[in-house]
Parts: C-alpha cells; sequence; structure tokens
C-alpha cells in the first residue's frame, strides 16, 4: 500500500503523538487514587502488549 502521504509530512505526524502520560490519564490517576484506588499501571502479569 503505498503512502499518500510525504515524507515530511508522515515525519511532522509522527513526531506529534504523545500516547503516554496525556494530561487527561494523569488527572484520572491522581483522583483514583486520591479515592483509594490502587493498581499497577504497567503490571507484567496481565495480558496483552502494546504493538
Amino acid at each position: 500500500m503505498a503512502d499518500r502521504l510525504t515524507r515530511e509530512k508522515r515525519s511532522w505526524n509522527m513526531s506529534h503523538i504523545r500516547s503516554k502520560d496525556t494530561g487527561i490519564e494523569v488527572k484520572v490517576r491522581k483522583f483514583l487514587f486520591s479515592k483509594g484506588y490502587r493498581y499497577r499501571k504497567n503490571d507484567s502479569k496481565l495480558p496483552g502488549k502494546p504493538d
């Protein structure tokens, strides 16, 4: 499958992808922690891994 974007545009897009610890994720984690919920964020015992 041919890429529709130019090399420069693809590079720009990929450089702006931030998939970890976004502001909303941090706020949700802090809220849950303050309410007494305890959990592990990256536990190897859980099924599934990102690609």
